[in-house]
């Protein structure tokens, strides 16, 4: 078990792991097809990450919480 001390860095790492593997993942999708400027590009990646990232941290949070409170005493 980890102390409960490191519970925010323990959250702030998984909530980072979960979105931005999901994150990149869309990014890197939408990457592979398209061949326009790289502002056009980055930012149609990173509105459609952010569109669904959104809720993603509604519903990972929890989740992320309770996984840190059994992780930790």
């Amino acid at each position: 078990m980890i102390p409960a001390r490191y519970a925010p860095i323990l959250f702030g790492f998984l909530l980072s792991w979960f979105m931005s593997g999901m994150v990149s993942a869309i990014t890197v999708y939408r990457g592979l097809d398209d061949g326009g400027s790289f502002f056009g590009t980055w930012f149609g990646a990173w509105f459609s990450s952010w569109i669904i990232a959104f809720p993603v941290v509604l519903i990972v949070a929890p989740i992320t919480r309770r996984l840190v409170a059994k992780l930790t005493k």
